[in-house]
């Protein structure tokens, strides 16, 4: 089966600055796969590049087998896109941001009155969608810019911080709301970009970690765990003799972060 995404030796370069540097990677159809970085790692440069906002300096990137250069208009109907920023009307009602997006997609009529319905329901949105925008919280409007980037049933979800700033209870939300859309289309691939270690161990079948504008490893949360050793070896002296002794500490996606790119999790 082809991969949802392809992506061979893409590079992106700013003058002398090169923020994307050979990135390879693919993601099969049906997986969540994470990006995580310190800030100028190259993430969301990668990201813009994918969604056809930016284009590459060399290699080559394709979406459920479409170039992201050469073929935009398909690239750009398979995808759907939640960015860092809020860009949903705050003077809009709820369903007049959703109505907005659908018809920029080829939605009209019953078809999209009934996906509106649908995206809100998932998001838990639908007993506010005469509410004006501006009058949400910071998590409800979140799961707004959610359900409109997947009211038109993308292949591929991009998401990029999408629980930035949020607190707890309305990151749990987000988190709960993105399982069961991946529950309910098992062929929807999801990248996200995230610095929250836990979000991309809770949520992500593989993550890779970025830093310097290249990916420094990948693989399922677990299978990097267990490959980091953070046992401290002391030794202890028992009634005269001296043993070697190895104290394992839990390992965390954190723990594997910091030793790949040397940055504390409070320096990303």
């Amino acid at each position: 089966m082809t991969p949802s995404i392809e992506v061979e030796n893409l590079t992106k370069r700013f003058g002398d600055f090169t923020a994307d540097d050979s990135v390879s990677f693919s993601v099969p159809a049906g997986e969540t796969y994470g990006i995580l970085g310190p800030n100028g790692a190259g993430k969301t440069t990668l990201i813009r590049m994918l969604t056809t906002l930016l284009p590459p300096t060399s290699g080559r990137a394709r979406v459920k087998g479409h170039d992201v250069v050469s073929d935009k208009t398909a690239v750009r109907a398979a995808i759907g896109t939640v960015s860092q920023a809020v860009t949903t009307d705050e003077n809009l009602t709820v369903r007049e941001n959703l109505s907005v997006q659908g018809k920029m997609y080829g939605l009209w009529g019953r078809s999209l009155s009934a996906r509106i319905e649908q995206r809100l329901k998932e998001v838990g949105l639908w007993d506010r969608r005469r509410q004006i925008a501006r009058e949400l919280s910071g998590g409800m409007r979140r799961r707004l810019e959610i359900a409109r980037g997947v009211l038109h049933s993308p292949q591929v979800l991009f998401l990029d911080e999408p629980t930035a700033g949020l607190d707890p209870q309305s990151r749990r939300a987000i988190w709960t709301m993105l399982e069961e859309m991946t529950e309910t289309d098992p062929d929807l691939s999801v990248v996200l970009t995230t610095h929250a270690m836990d979000e991309a161990d809770h949520l992500c079948d593989r993550v890779a970690i970025m830093d310097g504008g290249r990916i420094l490893c990948e693989d399922s949360p677990e299978t990097l765990k267990r490959g980091l050793d953070t046992g401290e070896r002391v030794e202890i002296e028992t009634r005269g003799y001296r043993v070697r002794h190895l104290t394992i500490a839990p390992v965390t996606l954190e723990d594997v972060f910091f030793s790949f790119t040397g940055h504390a999790l409070r320096d990303a």
